[in-house]
């Protein structure tokens, strides 16, 4: 089965690169200290640092190859929009929900990097994927759980 790339800003893939390094230099290294130490004290069993400290490289372990994983099938998207006229990978929006009359600006990013409460919105999510290739002043509907109607209001280039 193929695998599915992963759509990346250059900026996202460097952080995600930069978290990977810390995990493999930083944070396993510490926590097998931890397990090292938690059995030097004896009886595993009954050694609750011994639990915590194997719980969390299990963590850790799942993390870096989650972070592999995506990075291996990582494909850089310009987050440089060709224009400002038209939503696109890398646009930061502003839009106004017509629900609520709320303003909002999200950038356009892969669904790796999104993180709405931070205004990183996924282009494959259904606010994003509504106002995919659209233009200031249109008016498109967001297929969501519950369907709204959002306007966009300005559209630029991050620099």
């Amino acid at each position: 089965m193929a695998q599915l790339q992963n759509q990346l800003t250059k900026e996202g893939k460097a952080l995600l690169e930069k978290e990977l390094d810390n995990l493999v230099n930083v944070e396993r290294p510490q926590v097998i200290e931890e397990l090292a130490a938690a059995r030097a004290l004896g009886d595993l069993s009954e050694n609750a640092d011994y639990t915590a400290a194997l719980k969390k490289n299990e963590e850790i372990n799942n993390r870096i190859d989650e972070l592999n994983a995506i990075l291996k099938n990582a494909k850089i998207i310009s987050d440089t929009p060709k224009n400002s006229h038209v939503v696109s990978f890398g646009s930061v929006v502003t839009v106004l929900d017509l629900s609520d009359d709320t303003e909002a600006t999200y950038r356009i990013v892969g669904a790796v990097e999104s993180n709405p409460a931070e205004g990183l919105v996924s282009n494959v999510s259904p606010l994003g994927t509504a106002i995919m290739g659209h233009t200031v002043n249109d008016v498109v509907t967001v297929k969501a759980r519950i369907e709204y109607q959002v306007k966009i209001l300005k559209i630029d280039v991050v620099k």
